[in-house]
């Protein structure tokens, strides 16, 4: 399997997703700008987001997922759906009551992330959190199948699925915000709405892909079914595996919470700026890490359960070389160009100059983590193939505790953008922390080589910074506003230019895409 053109199938359409979700920021922006009403929308969000994260693609998935590909490897196929059914049940009845809890606990939980919201802003996140919190059903219902399709190979709908809820945001936002207006209701429900409806139909165009691999769960909604899925043994061993897991990724979710409640009471608009800068930050993790970890998990769970260190071994280096060769240009790209990148996507409407200043140094944050928070994503499935989700877990903790230092240090130096760059320095020292293990586990042995394609990749990144660096300082972004499409054109040329550029260095220096196919 060339595991390259895999991930680049999903990064393809992964970039379709992070293009609409750079649209649907950027029609925030214009409409709303960085305000109080802003700040309620993205800690709502965040709520069921954050819970999004932390059961659906986080604990869960990475219990889950290894599991699913082992059970198939070595039990067939009938064995499999029955791990599917049971897990599926449980899963179903989990969700039911985590909503309806969410949604009476909602003035709990927005207080909890954004104590330092204006009233009125506080209770329309109240209002909006209510709305949006059954999003946490439908998208773990879309994590566990994306886990089934992934399994078996089947990478297009799952990476394709997120762009509906960019869509449907876009398009509920534009159609309702100025009715909601005019009619006295704040028109930032509007958004709540369009995430409410993206979740719904991101869950619907599951089943199909689904029913093509005749892997459609069969939930049992009777209590005499849940006892029984209950009693499955993979069950136990997901619920198991989840504890831990859930340790480490509750810890990284937790530092967003922190982050989001401190961010509430530095300024108004200080949570949409930092939220701003995310955007960005997660365009490249999703087209690279989210591709290398959806395509390398079900490998590794796969080499793990047949005995084959070596393949395993192999899989982590091809993983890490990618990170470097496609991330580090990234991380380049937000360190030097943050300030186009900001004015060009963000800087119209209610969106001022001293708005895209702010975001634009949080950018920058996350540009010096970026390589910390994309190498997570291929070593962190390392230990999870292994069916290891605790050594992640107290990597986490012990992260989270240094996060909040580096926030004591940076946040009343730099303000908002301390919050990027603390979770930024904590990344790479977690990265670090899991190559050190595996490696010590003896599970990752480097490839030879690794000197020279470091050094290939440094230089084309030296060309490329260089480049970006005199187009950021030799021209005025923000002046440029006034003519959106030469703005836009301008734009665009650079960017081009700077691959051109990179990949340009590449090969003079003798790198061979053709080598990267697949691991030697």
């Amino acid at each position: 399997m060339n595991l390259l053109r895999a991930a680049s199938t999903i990064s393809l359409l992964t970039l379709t997703s992070r293009i609409t979700g750079l649209v649907r920021e950027t029609m925030v922006a214009g409409l709303f700008g960085a305000t109080a009403m802003t700040d309620a929308f993205l800690v709502a969000f965040r709520i069921p987001n954050l819970l999004r994260r932390l059961f659906a693609e986080g604990a869960f998935s990475q219990a889950f997922v290894p599991l699913l590909a082992a059970t198939r490897a070595t039990e067939g196929e009938a064995a499999t759906r029955r791990l599917i059914d049971a897990v599926a049940t449980v899963l179903l009845w989990a969700l039911v009551a985590t909503s309806l809890i969410g949604i009476v606990a909602a003035p709990l939980l927005v207080w909890l992330l954004g104590s330092g919201l204006p009233d009125e802003a506080f209770d329309a996140s109240v209002v909006m959190t209510r709305y949006m919190f059954p999003y946490i059903g439908c998208m773990s219902l879309v994590a566990l199948s994306a886990g089934i399709l992934n399994t078996w190979r089947r990478f297009v709908v799952p990476a394709a699925t997120p762009v509906l809820l960019n869509l449907s945001v876009i398009a509920v936002g534009w159609a309702l915000a100025g009715p909601l207006e005019r009619a006295g209701y704040p028109g930032i429900y509007a958004m709540a709405f369009g995430v409410m409806l993206g979740g719904v139909l991101q869950l619907l165009v599951q089943w199909p892909a689904l029913r093509a691999i005749g892997a459609v769960p069969r939930m049992r909604l009777s209590w005499r079914g849940l006892r029984e899925s209950q009693a499955h043994p993979g069950v136990g061993r997901v619920l198991t595996q989840m504890g831990p897991a859930l340790l480490g990724v509750g810890v990284s979710q937790l530092s967003l919470m922190i982050n989001t409640q401190i961010s509430s009471h530095l300024a108004e608009g200080a949570t949409s700026w930092l939220n701003y800068a995310d955007r960005l930050m997660e365009f490249p993790i999703g087209l690279l890490g989210v591709a290398l970890s959806a395509v390398l998990t079900p490998q590794l769970s796969a080499a793990q359960a047949s005995g084959e260190s070596e393949r395993y071994s192999r899989l982590l280096d091809w993983g890490l070389r990618m990170v470097t060769l496609l991330a580090l240009p990234c991380a380049v790209a937000l360190l030097v160009f943050a300030e186009p990148l900001t004015a060009v996507l963000y800087h119209r409407g209610k969106f001022l100059p001293s708005d895209v200043a702010h975001t634009a140094q949080s950018v920058m944050g996350w540009g010096i983590g970026l390589l910390g928070l994309i190498a997570i994503k291929v070593l962190a499935p390392g230990f999870y193939a292994r069916q290891d989700t605790g050594t992640p877990a107290k990597i986490a903790v012990a992260v989270l505790v240094l996060t909040q230092c580096f926030n004591l240090v940076f946040v009343p130096w730099i303000g908002v953008a301390g919050l990027a760059l603390s979770i930024g320095l904590g990344a790479l020292v977690n990265a670090s922390w899991l190559l050190w293990g595996l490696k010590k586990l003896g599970s990752y042995r480097a490839e030879p080589g690794w000197l020279s394609f470091g050094l290939r990749v440094a230089l084309g990144c030296a060309a490329m910074g260089l480049l970006q660096w005199q187009l950021a300082t030799r021209l005025d972004w923000i002046a440029l506003g006034v003519h959106e499409l030469q703005r836009a054109l301008v734009m665009a040329a650079s960017l081009g230019a700077s691959a051109i550029v990179y990949f340009g260095v590449l090969l003079l220096v003798g790198m061979r895409p053709r080598a990267l196919g697949r691991p030697s």
